[in-house]
């Protein structure tokens, strides 16, 4: 177990009482369990046990230009990055990189803000609106709005959208915070979409279509878990779009480090070499040891959620996944949570046992719904277990 000081902090939760080999939590304990947000540290035991084939080092006369390949159209993306990024695709069958341009960032945070600019019309008398079906991504109003932008303003929900003019719609699928798969929802011919993709791998639901859209947003952390890295990419068919993104990245940071990004082509080339046998035996494959992992974590929320009466789950179908030929359930990153009691306020209710999760009013919805991270480190996730059975206790009690 990874001592670092978010870990001690948890250690020292535990109470001095013991049953046998097994170490009482103590629910009332002054640490406060942060699920707002969704580190992706749940990945460490497995590339701890990767070890030195994840291992990359670097030369005090390597990287200094500016410049990764001056031929390519987005000039700062290293040619090992973008083989690996379309072998791990191809690899995965859950999205077409073929006839695609693709431009890298730093995460897809950045990205996002690209690809608003780069599909902005600049001859619009005033800003376009920028959309999201409810529950959406709580950081979309925050990126569009920002910056005050004289191209785009968050324009709300989809769903209510009505104006006859220019739009961008943000579709998330799966979606953060509920995790099911979605589609645009205001389609008409004035508008633009932007497909974020970040939990479109195998661990997280199954892959049932390779995905072939305009602009199409993946992101390293939530893939791997390296968030740390701080790389995304996007998947552009269109050259001038695509110019553009590049133009906003070229502006903003003058693009992106290539360490960070050679750390990530090397990540991404163990990932599909773990999975292909002929190329590396030895290793676990990534995205089936993953899938596990979360499977086990969802179904221990599950069965702490089916004891007591004040909490739902969102329930997803079992679909047939192309990646692993076989039929499996989405285990999202985040779950999405409700009161089904009289509780109007989830996320308070929860911050009064020291749990930090994200309101669903965050993500233009119900007050009584909550997103929890799913990808934190084990001790940290199965104190939240006890946590959230020592509510029911206590109110079965009162």
């Amino acid at each position: 177990m990874c001592q670092k000081t978010q870990d001690i902090a948890v250690q020292r939760d535990f109470t001095s009482e013991t049953d046998g080999n097994r170490t009482s939590l103590n629910p009332s304990s002054v640490v406060v369990i942060n699920l707002d947000q969704g580190d992706p540290t749940v990945f460490e035991t497995y590339w701890r046990n990767v070890g030195e084939k994840s291992t990359i080092t670097f030369k005090g006369d390597q990287s200094l230009s500016y410049f990764a390949n001056a031929k390519n159209l987005c000039w700062f993306l290293e040619p090992k990055l973008e083989e690996e990024i379309r072998r791990l695709h191809n690899v995965v069958g859950n999205a077409k990189v073929e006839d695609h341009f693709i431009i890298v960032g730093n995460g897809s945070s950045q990205l996002i803000q690209a690809a608003l600019y780069a599909v902005s019309p600049s001859d619009h008398p005033e800003p376009i609106s920028v959309v999201a079906a409810t529950p959406y991504y709580s950081a979309y109003q925050e990126v569009a709005d920002l910056l005050r932008s004289g191209l785009y303003r968050w324009g709300g929900d989809a769903y209510s959208f009505d104006k006859d003019e220019p739009y961008i719609e943000m579709v998330t699928s799966p979606n953060n915070p509920n995790g099911v798969m979605r589609e645009p929802v205001v389609n008409r011919p004035q508008g633009k979409i932007i497909h974020d993709l970040a939990y479109y791998w195998p661990h997280y639901t199954p892959i049932t279509s390779q995905v072939d859209h305009d602009i199409m947003l993946f992101t390293y952390s939530k893939c791997t878990g390296h968030a740390g890295s701080r790389i995304g990419w996007a998947l552009v068919r269109d050259k001038d779009v695509a110019k553009k993104m590049v133009k906003f990245m070229e502006v903003s940071t003058i693009g992106v480090s290539k360490e960070s990004q050679l750390r990530a082509a090397k990540i991404l080339g163990v990932i599909s070499d773990s999975c292909q046998n002929d190329k590396s035996p030895d290793l676990d494959n990534f995205f089936e040891y993953s899938q596990h992992l979360m499977a086990e974590r969802w179904e221990k929320l599950r069965q702490v959620v089916k004891v007591n009466e004040l909490f739902s789950l969102t329930k997803y179908p079992s679909e047939y996944c192309l990646f692993t030929k076989d039929f499996t359930q989405a285990h999202p990153a985040f779950a999405w949570m409700s009161c089904k009691s009289n509780m109007e306020d989830c996320e308070k209710m929860l911050r009064g046992h020291k749990i930090l999760a994200r309101s669903g009013s965050r993500f233009g919805s119900d007050p009584k719904y909550v997103r929890i991270s799913m990808v934190g480190r084990d001790q940290e996730f199965n104190l939240f277990l006890e946590r959230l059975s020592s509510i029911q206790e206590i109110t079965s009690g009162n």
